[in-house]
């Protein structure tokens, strides 16, 4: 069983290797994103683990042996799902191990936004006392919390916002407007982001959600509302989302994840005070990295092993493999 990582900036692999190790299974560590560098790493492979690694149908037809991809995390949209489907392969993500970590960030990015924190840090170690930079601050009883997505993260997000105070309101696809879910008021899209202060995105990145907060969506939001994502930088039109901050149509925004990553250094997101970036770090916490980590493995070597993987987008693809 040969398994390879097609790339990985993780400070070790220790725990893949373990994995590997107790499974028998031999483990190579590639160094390549893109499908050329991908294939060129990974000849023999019966299964791929995958960071940013770009898994597409030519790279698959270039492994005729693979019959597992799993990817560190949640998304999977730099693999073909569709084409993997079609060969056969089983495509794998873990998508509950970071909820508790993620919906933390969430939650911390919200308030460090709205009290100003990043603007007066920097101020204190300018040697200023100033206040007004940070400016207006607000307490946190009372204001509305929007939550965009409740799947587990958003779920836990709302749990938190609720818990500091928040008045928490919620929207998603799968949930009719004018009922409850987990305590909470669900409302439309619309409305959401006409009475958010905070609006919390935890959606997938799919065709659908695409843009899916773009220029008019920003327009009809609240002036001292604050954009907080930690689900994908695409779900987000960025120039829309410049503009939204640059015109004041909005007061802020905390972001964990955007459209180019790494987000270069001179993009205009880092010119606004109340804008908090972090580089896609939401996911992490000593205990959902090391999560992370042995279950992405552990998915594909369940495959090949001819197992039933804990976590898999495609199970139709198993029938008949003995997993």
């Amino acid at each position: 069983m040969k398994i390879v990582i097609t790339d990985c900036d993780h400070a070790s692999i220790d725990i893949e290797q373990a994995v590997a190790d107790a499974e028998g299974a031999e483990l190579i560590l590639g160094n390549g994103t893109s499908p050329t560098e991908v294939i060129a790493s990974s000849a023999g492979a019966d299964g791929l683990v995958v960071q940013y690694g770009q898994i597409t149908a030519e790279v698959m037809d270039a492994l005729p042996g693979l019959r597992a991809i799993g990817r560190y995390g949640v998304g999977v949209d730099t693999v073909d799902v569709e084409a993997a489907t079609a060969r056969g392969i089983a495509v794998c993500n873990v998508p509950d191990y970071g909820t508790e970590a993620v919906s933390d960030h969430a939650i911390a990015l919200a308030l460090a936004v709205n009290r100003g924190i990043g603007v007066l840090d920097r101020g204190v170690r300018a040697g200023s006392a100033d206040l007004t930079p940070s400016q207006p601050v607000y307490t946190i009883a009372g204001r509305t919390f929007g939550v965009l997505g409740l799947g587990a993260i958003g779920t836990a997000t709302a749990r938190k916002a609720a818990g500091l105070g928040f008045e928490v309101i919620v929207t998603d696809p799968l949930l009719e407007p004018g009922t409850t879910a987990e305590g909470y008021e669900v409302v439309d899209l619309e409305e959401l982001l006409r009475r958010s202060q905070v609006l919390s995105i935890h959606v997938p990145l799919v065709p659908a959600t695409h843009h899916l907060i773009d220029a008019a969506r920003l327009g009809t939001m609240r002036r001292d509302a604050i954009v907080v994502n930690t689900s994908r930088g695409g779900v987000v039109d960025t120039d829309a989302l410049v503009e939204a901050l640059r015109s004041g149509q909005i007061l802020g925004a905390g972001l964990d994840v955007f459209e180019t990553e790494p987000l270069p250094a001179d993009h205009p997101l880092t010119t606004f005070d109340r804008v908090l970036l972090t580089p896609h770090s939401a996911f992490y916490s000593e205990e959902s990295y090391a999560e992370l980590k042995r279950r992405t493995i552990q998915n594909v070597v369940d495959v090949v092993a001819g197992r039933t993987p804990r976590n898999v987008l495609n199970p139709a693809v198993l029938a008949g493999t003995g997993a």
